[in-house]
């Protein structure tokens, strides 16, 4: 039988052991917030890279982002889209997928990203659209590896 000291330090073992299990539980948790789209100047590619892709993405475009790891299928390394299509950067393709996703949509339009296309209409008429499609996708062009 334990004596009443013994019992209490074993009950504060016992609290201090789910106390750091429950903490380091919650810490393996990332949460992704959905939030209104932030404005961006539809001149600069990499400001609107920077707060609509990264997240996902990474700012390097390797599809390394704070929430890439939160998807089944991770974010498409965007690094090496002219490697993959015999050294010329899909300029036509990218700018599809901006305005209405990929064609295989893996991860992308209803499922997990942003159509930006339609949430960019949400905020300018459609010469402001082509605009930051046209913008966006010159930026992507210039992550391309060398």
């Amino acid at each position: 039988m334990m004596n009443k000291s013994t019992r209490g330090t074993m009950f504060l073992a016992v609290l201090l052991f789910l106390s750091v299990a429950i903490v380091h539980a919650q810490e393996g948790k990332t949460t992704i917030k959905k939030t209104p789209i932030p404005n961006t100047s539809a001149a600069s590619g990499e400001e609107m890279f920077n707060t609509y892709c990264a997240v996902c993405h990474g700012k390097s475009g390797k599809g390394d982002g704070p929430a890439s790891s939160e998807f089944k299928i991770a974010p498409a390394n965007l690094t090496v889209l002219a490697k993959n299509n015999n050294g010329k950067f899909p300029s036509d393709y990218v700018s599809q997928v901006i305005l209405t996703g990929p064609r295989d949509a893996k991860a992308h339009g209803s499922k997990d990203m942003p159509v930006w296309g339609r949430l960019f209409r949400s905020l300018s008429d459609q010469g402001v659209v082509k605009l930051r499609i046209f913008n966006l996708s010159n930026y992507i062009e210039t992550l391309q590896e060398k």
